[in-house]
């Protein structure tokens, strides 16, 4: 076919007329899945007592959700390929509707896990095509840098807002709530998503499905979110732990071997190799660790510590949704479309560092006005600023077929970046007050001191993990600046699978309904 025909049709094509009216329902949909990652953890104490759930089993409601989201996320993204991103995304929100149904009306530990489990999986399928559809129906350089500065905005923060969520829903109603509230999001999401979504009709991935990576890829999430999240309980020297982390990393070599070698994989190589993807990918996963730690930690010190509800609790993360909001829509998306997105992440990444810095100061008595409102304000700034591009570079220069799979793998790093994070953060932090205690034990004679003791051991265990999590956006900044070299959209060539910048084919070209800037 002759170049200029091949250049044509991304830029003659009539933009979607209801293309903003869909963003709405993508964002809702959106908005459901990252609050379930939090919202519950603030209900879990009262749904355990209802329950009947053991002190050694309550982890699991968290961990069945993760391991099944984590694990069946690039499977979702490849079947969102398959099938078509709406009918994905459709058949995603009634079944997550449909176990938060079973979720909220749990008798027994047995119903809940079940019910998390098939949240995980729903969620899986829903997340990708979501992103997908947003990156095939927002072409236009201007107008996809507004629609992803919303969608990075709700991403980011909605985790937080789980937390307001939950602390009411929980505190004025019952811990139910918490899964009943998902109902309503995703039937006016799905009714709206079935009547205004159009998705392009090119693109669909009809190949037949990679059975051997989906089991490879499948079992090895699962093995090293396991692994991370069981280190959290028994430790990092328990033969399970070792055996679970070694299976991953042989399962997920195999993965890759596989990958490489078969007709349709589940993921191509070209969509992890290029670098700008594989830059979005490792940065923001690490990112995530320090994110999710963070989240961890406020919680216990302004509930436990500061002695904050958790309707107080949930209204103290607000400054983070601000700054995110902020940073996403005022900065992110204003500037993107002016300058190179290594030049949004990396310095985002590093004012999110300056707040995780603030937080490294925590002590029993620090004030909320002077230490935590500024930090969590300059870690949504800075995390809002950097998670949009990072999010519109996540399907940057891929096929059209491959944007289901290439959303999966930035649904992937969160997930996996996530339950890494609450287990080696939390590791971390309590080593680290175990120390304390050793170290001041000898002091402590009467009750009250022994209490004093134990706040000031569980501060000390928070800000040791904290300075962590500062080194881990140090790093997420370094490699975002280091392996991102796409320019600012419009001066220079979006890079398809496999080349440096600039080497771009006249078909590489063609791969703009993905990308178009």
């Amino acid at each position: 076919m002759p170049e200029t025909g091949l250049k044509a049709s991304p830029h003659t094509a009539v933009p979607d007329p209801k293309r903003w009216k869909a963003l709405v329902f993508i964002a809702l949909a959106q908005l459901m899945v990252v609050l379930d990652a939090t919202i519950v953890n603030i209900a879990l104490p009262s749904a355990q007592v209802d329950l009947g759930i053991s002190d050694g089993n309550r982890q699991w409601v968290i961990t069945a959700y993760a391991l099944a989201f984590g694990g069946l996320l690039l499977f979702g993204g490849r079947i969102a390929d398959l099938w078509g991103r709406k009918r994905a995304f459709l058949v995603g929100l009634v079944g997550f509707a449909v176990a938060s149904v079973l979720g909220g009306a749990a008798n027994g530990e047995a119903m809940m896990l079940g019910a998390r489990a098939l949240q995980g999986v729903f969620g899986a399928l829903l997340a990708p095509a979501a992103l997908s559809l947003l990156a095939v129906m927002f072409t236009d350089g201007k107008e996809r840098a507004k629609a992803f500065g919303i969608y990075g905005a709700i991403a980011g923060g909605g985790g937080a807002v789980g937390f307001i969520l939950g602390g009411l829903l929980t505190e004025y109603m019952n811990w139910r709530w918490t899964f009943f509230v998902n109902v309503p999001f995703a039937i006016v999401a799905a009714a709206g998503a079935y009547f205004v979504i159009r998705e392009p009709a090119e693109g669909r991935n009809r190949s037949p499905l990679d059975i051997p990576g989906v089991l490879l890829s499948t079992l090895g999430l699962v093995a090293l979110v396991y692994g991370f999240t069981r280190a959290e309980s028994a430790g990092w020297s328990d033969a399970l732990t070792v055996g679970m982390f070694v299976a991953s990393a042989v399962l997920l070599a195999a993965f890759l071997v596989t990958e490489s070698k078969v007709k349709a994989p589940l993921l191509p190589l070209r969509v992890l190799t290029e670098r700008n993807r594989g830059g979005v990918y490792l940065s923001l996963g690490l990112a995530v660790i320090a994110m999710f730690g963070t989240f961890l930690f406020l919680t216990y010190y302004l509930q436990i510590v500061q002695g904050y509800s958790p309707v107080k609790t949930g209204f103290a993360f607000l400054p983070m949704i601000v700054g995110m909001i902020t940073g996403s829509t005022q900065i992110g998306a204003r500037l993107m479309t002016r300058v190179a997105p290594r030049l949004l992440m990396g310095p985002g990444f590093l004012v999110a560092a300056l707040g995780m810095l603030l937080l490294t100061q925590m002590e029993i008595g620090s004030s909320y006005t002077t230490l935590v409102l500024p930090a969590l304000l300059l870690l949504g700034l800075g995390m809002g600023t950097a998670f949009m591009p990072a999010m519109s570079l996540a399907t940057h220069g891929v096929e059209p077929r491959d944007a289901g799979v290439a959303s999966a793998m930035v649904n992937t790093s969160q997930q996996v970046g996530g339950a890494i994070g609450t287990a080696l953060l939390n590791t971390i932090a309590a080593s680290a007050t175990t120390a304390y205690v050793a170290a001041h034990a000898a002091g402590a004679n009467t009750a009250a001191a022994k209490q004093l003791l134990a706040a000031q051991a569980q501060v000390d265990g928070y800000a040791t993990a904290t300075w962590w999590a500062v080194g881990i956006l140090v790093i997420s900044a370094i490699i975002a600046v280091t392996f991102i070299n796409t320019g600012a959209p419009g001066t220079s060539t979006p890079v398809a699978s496999g080349g440096g910048e600039g080497a771009g084919s006249v078909e590489d070209e063609v791969k703009i309904p993905v990308v178009a800037h």
